[in-house]
């Protein structure tokens, strides 16, 4: 049984398909090879502009975890948001993956706040997609693992 997850999203269009740092097929194992021609396909299929977030809005994702982690009851050990993803350690009996789409739309909801996208006109001109879609899940099994899975987060970005 797990004691914690590592979990992982990036921000929308900047990892993408074919990317030249690797990147995940969907029920395909392990890092795919670069691939300049899906890369580029992948681009041209975005609905908007990359999403780098900015130290403000860091602030706003860190913030939203850390409260949504609290009024869930879950144990957060660390959160991370960095201008291209978020990392965050936490410990609850919850599906891991639920855990990370409650926290990617809360962050999303919060962030389209910020951004004065709270009318229902501005809601539908606005930005719809801060994240990708998924993200990446790691299981934590140990107290060493975990100890090093918050150092990571915390330092070693």
């Amino acid at each position: 049984m797990p004691i914690a997850f590592l979990i992982t999203w990036t921000t929308y269009g900047t990892w993408l398909h074919g990317d030249t740092r690797g990147w995940v097929e969907k029920g395909t194992l392990g890092i795919q090879v670069p691939d300049p021609e899906r890369e580029r396909q992948a681009r041209a299929a975005m609905a908007e502009p990359e999403v780098r977030l900015s130290q403000v809005q860091r602030d706003i994702v860190e913030d939203t975890v850390r409260d949504h982690c609290r009024r869930r009851g879950w144990t957060m050990h660390a959160v991370r948001a960095r201008t291209n993803h978020v990392h965050v350690v936490i410990s609850a009996d919850r599906d891991p993956e639920e855990m990370r789409d409650q926290l990617k739309a809360w962050c999303s909801h919060r962030l389209s706040d910020h951004a004065g996208l709270t009318r229902a006109v501005a809601k539908k001109a606005g930005r719809r997609h801060w994240f990708t879609e998924g993200g990446d899940v790691q299981t934590i099994e140990d107290e060493e693992h975990l100890q090093n899975a918050i150092i990571y987060v915390l330092e070693k970005q």
